[in-house]
């Protein structure tokens, strides 16, 4: 994981230091987000809403992962990350990174999963057979933690795998190539896997095991400790875009947020609709951020600490989740 990261630095961080070094001086916001990963935010996006509610240009920069998005928030050239998955957020806070959950950006358990190649002929039936194929997996993301936990419902040791590290579409390139056996991605990566082969788990059958798939909106401490009004003004903007998508999640709305996807409409109607956007009421709730949320990443964090991922977990991730910004964008 440290070498992952720290390659993430090297390419990522720098790519966007000279954007950042400017919005320092100019009153201006960095926020990472993911191409092929269409939501409702980016209606507003592409309106500037952000820029007008925050009362300031805000600078949009593309991840592939969400460990190279823990990474742009380390160094401070990132200064919040929008649909950050739960696993990369938990392997930076698990590291000693201050970085707090800020919202519940989207549950998509259809949208991350593991693909098996057509000609191997595996099904959730036959899943042992995996033993010793070569796998394709973003490693410390949301597909890493639904592998791990697919491969031990199966009783596979992951021991016995070949694991390439590999973000979604040159995984899905692999798979398509007959480079390796089975990959294991979200977004556009996983729908191309899916031209390929087929998936072991349906995402109603993975929650069912309580393999839980979501993305946070997340930003270093000292950053949402400082700016906390700017913080909330983000997050209402947000749930905003969500609540018009789910009033009118018209033809013209989806042809918007394909277009900030990079997607064409079909690929893009076809992933959002596997994804689901809790109101702020619900993300406040128990079922969120109100207590399971921080029960869960806890569990993630275990589960990368038994698959030698990571070093330690914490004891207790609720220092982690930061729901004052939230609370304060429902009264906005």
């Amino acid at each position: 994981m440290k070498k992952t990261v720290g390659a993430f630095v090297a390419g990522a961080v720098m790519s966007i230091a000279a954007t950042s070094a400017f919005a320092e001086g100019h009153g201006e916001i960095t926020v990472g987000y993911f191409l092929e990963w269409p939501m409702p935010m980016m209606i507003a996006k592409n309106s500037g809403a952000y820029d007008d509610a925050l009362g300031m240009k805000v600078n949009w920069v593309s991840f592939e992962t969400g460990t190279a998005m823990s990474a742009a928030m380390a160094s401070g050239d990132v200064q919040l990350s929008v649909s950050q998955g739960v696993p990369p957020f938990v392997v930076a806070a698990s590291g000693g990174q201050d970085i707090q959950v800020l919202d519940v950006a989207v549950s998509y358990s259809d949208n991350d999963n593991c693909v098996v190649a057509s000609g191997l002929e595996i099904d959730k039936d036959s899943a042992g057979e995996l033993a010793g194929k070569k796998v394709a997996v973003p490693l410390g993301t949301a597909a890493h933690y639904g592998f791990l936990r697919q491969m031990d419902h199966f009783g596979i040791d992951v021991s016995t795998l070949s694991v390439v590290d590999m973000a979604p579409p040159e995984g899905a390139a692999a798979l398509g190539q007959g480079a390796v056996d089975f990959a294991c991605g979200y977004g556009g990566g996983l729908g191309r896997m899916k031209e390929f082969g087929n998936v072991l788990l349906t995402g109603d059958e993975k929650e069912a095991l309580g393999i839980l798939v979501f993305d946070v909106t997340s930003g270093p401490a000292g950053y949402v400790a400082e700016n906390g009004e700017t913080v909330a003004k983000f997050l209402k903007v947000t749930a905003d875009a969500n609540a018009q998508w789910a009033a009118d999640p018209s033809d013209a709305h989806m042809a918007v947020i394909a277009q900030e996807a990079g997607m064409d409409i079909e690929a893009a109607r076809s992933a959002i609709a596997t994804m689901k956007f809790p109101t702020i009421e619900e993300q406040l709730s128990e079922t969120w951020l109100g207590g399971n949320a921080a029960t869960f990443m806890k569990g993630v964090a275990d589960v990368f600490v038994e698959a030698g991922s990571i070093d330690a977990a914490l004891d207790d991730y609720s220092g982690a989740v930061n729901t004052g910004p939230l609370a304060a964008a429902k009264d906005m």
